[in-house]
Parts: C-alpha cells; structure tokens; sequence
C-alpha cells in the first residue's frame, strides 16, 4: 500500500503536474483560429492531447481507489469477511497501479505510435524459417491479447515450413513503445523436428520494430536511391495474385534497407505499402544513428547493438527464456511462445529508462 501512495503521490515518472501543462497548452492550440486548416496535424495534436488526458483521468481514478481502500481498511479491521473483501480489492489495485506505472515509462517522442514489425531468419534453412514462423504466431497472439489490429503487410513461406520473411503493421496506443524491446536477435535452441536423429539445433531470427511515421512526417527519399522491383506475389492471395506482377519490392542504396509488400492485389497499392514501411525504417535508421552518437559521450549508457543477439529460448536440455539485456527469465516457455512478453517488455522498459537517467 505504501509503495502505492508514494507512486501516485509522485505523480508517477511523468509527474501530474506536468501533464496538465501539456493538456493545458494542447486546448490552447486546439482552440486558435485555422487550427483545423491542417487537417493531418490537428488531427495529431488532438491524438496527443486525448492521451495526456486519458493518463490523467487514470491516475485520478487510482488515486480515488486507493483512498477509499485506506478508508475502508480503517474501518473494517475487526471483521474477517470485509478484511477478506479488502485484501481481494487490494491485489486488484495492485495489479492495476503495477499496469499503469508501466505505461509512465513510454514518454519517448514515439512510443504512442503504430509499430511496424519484421521478421527475417537467419541462416540454417528450414529449421531457422521455423523459428521465424514461430516468432511470426507469437507477436500475433501478443497484439491480439493486447486488442491491438494487426496488418499483414508482406509474408513470403518458405519452401518447406517457416518463412521467409514477413512484415505487420501493429496499431493501437503505445504499440512501438511496448514493442521497441523486441529488435534484435532471437535465439532458439531445441531439439529440431526436422531432424531424422532428433539432434538438437540452435536457429536464429532477427527482428526490426520501427514506429509507424504520421503521414506529416516528412522524409525525404531520392528517386535515384531507390530501386523498384515487382515479382509475383507467393502464397495465398488468389489467382489474380499469383499471375500478375503485382509485389513490389523497393531497396533504398544509401543505408541497404530492403522492404516488400505483396498482401494487396494491385501493384500501385503494394507499393504504397511499401513506401510507407519504408519511411518508417528510415526514420527509426536515423534515430538510432542520432542515439548511437549521443552514446559516445556517456561512458555508461548502454551500446545500442540491434544486431546483436538479445534473448534466448531454450527447449532442450531445460526450459527457459531469458533476456540477455535485463537478466529477465521465465522456465514457461509455452506461456511466452502464446504470446506473453510482459516480463521482457516491462524489464526492457525499466532498464532503458534507468540508462536514460544514467
């Protein structure tokens, strides 16, 4: 309960007061003449100012709930079946002031966006397409548990399972936030099904999560640094699909960022697709590129590496996934491959905003 109370009355790692300058200047902006002239940014500031205002009205409810269970303690220690009532009450509180003090940790300029996730095995063949199907099940099953929507943007099988690669668009508040933990490398070591003298395999999978950019967001791509390729579309998808030209791929020369989009029927709209996948990875390139340059000037800030190898999941000869960033692990593997990643994603987002503060 104390922990509680120190919380809320901090106001939290976005502290209150804070937010309500924002809110308060947000309807300023929103109450000027010709504000709705631009209707892209207007709609953004309203997006921004809806979710300051969301935050306050949770935390003002929290705090109202908290109170009354002060109270009410107070009131009822010499009855068991309240004194019971109350502790029920209390580990519901608990768990919703736990949720909610997560989300004062997404302030980046870009967590409240869309994300854009792709997949890519590494090598080993089949067995690393696999992993990357499965990978592919496990975001899925996270953002339908969150209620987020999910797009399929680009999705290539591979020749015998797995695939080879796939891109979805996830929507919903703070999905970049929350799925920023998940770019890197994805280690899996089991006993390979595909194995006729079941010896154990070890399989990689690289993911990229970038933030789905506002269409406002300018980014400047030069024709002459783009590549265009179209190809027949693999997979499901009809005839149509299959017998015109209609995926598109584009690789932009400058920074060798490949993107491809095959889920529409028609060419132009593949492309579309595409380009806006593609902006997004180039503005999330540059923003790393920036981090990258500020971390040469602090000794302890955490090297930005999203090459690198960031968590491993274990089959066999034990069960465990562990995250090599935060020292986060579990034994329930099932539990994460259905789509749980709580205990990474809230371990991720404690130790970046410690490094932040470094």
């Amino acid at each position: 309960m104390r922990c509680g109370q120190e919380f809320l009355k901090s106001g939290g790692i976005f502290d209150l007061d804070r937010r309500r300058e924002i809110i308060n200047k947000l309807e300023a902006k929103s109450a000027s003449p010709g504000f709705w002239d631009n209707q892209e940014k207007a709609q953004n500031i309203m997006r921004d100012l809806s979710s300051h205002k969301r935050w306050v009205s949770d935390y003002e409810q929290h705090d109202t709930e908290l109170n009354d269970l002060v109270e009410l303690g107070e009131l009822t220690d010499d009855d068991p079946d309240e004194a019971k009532e109350i502790k029920e009450s209390l580990i519901q509180f608990v768990t919703a002031i736990d949720k909610f003090e997560l989300s004062t940790y997404l302030s980046g300029d870009d967590d409240i966006l869309g994300a854009i996730l792709t997949i890519h095995p590494g090598a080993g063949g089949t067995e690393s397409q696999d992993w990357a199907d499965m990978l592919f099940r496990m975001f899925n099953r996270w953002a339908e548990c969150r209620g987020f929507k999910v797009e399929l943007i680009d999705h290539q099988p591979g020749e015998e399972a797995g695939l080879k690669s796939a891109t979805l668009m996830i929507r919903g508040d703070f999905a970049f936030g929350y799925l920023k933990s998940e770019s890197g490398v994805h280690r899996l070591v089991r006993i390979s099904p595909f194995d006729a003298n079941s010896r154990r395999h070890t399989s990689f999978a690289s993911v990229h999560v970038s933030p789905e950019v506002d269409d406002n967001i300018e980014i400047e791509i030069d024709d002459d640094d783009l590549r265009i390729d179209t190809y027949r579309a693999s997979g499901a998808g009809g005839q149509h699909v299959n017998k015109t030209d209609s995926a598109v791929r584009l690789t932009h020369g400058p920074t060798g960022i490949v993107v491809q989009s095959q889920s529409e029927r028609s060419q132009h709209k593949n492309k579309a697709a595409a380009m806006k996948v593609l902006k997004s990875r180039l503005y999330q390139h540059a923003r790393e590129e920036q981090e990258k340059e500020m971390a040469k000037y602090s000794k302890d800030k955490k090297k930005i590496e999203w090459g690198s190898q960031i968590r491993s999941y274990v089959f066999h000869p034990y069960n465990m996934v562990k995250d090599h960033r935060t020292g986060a692990e579990t034994s329930n593997i099932q539990k994460v491959m259905d789509g749980d990643l709580e205990l990474f994603i809230n371990a991720y987002l404690v130790s970046d905003l410690n490094v932040k503060e470094t």
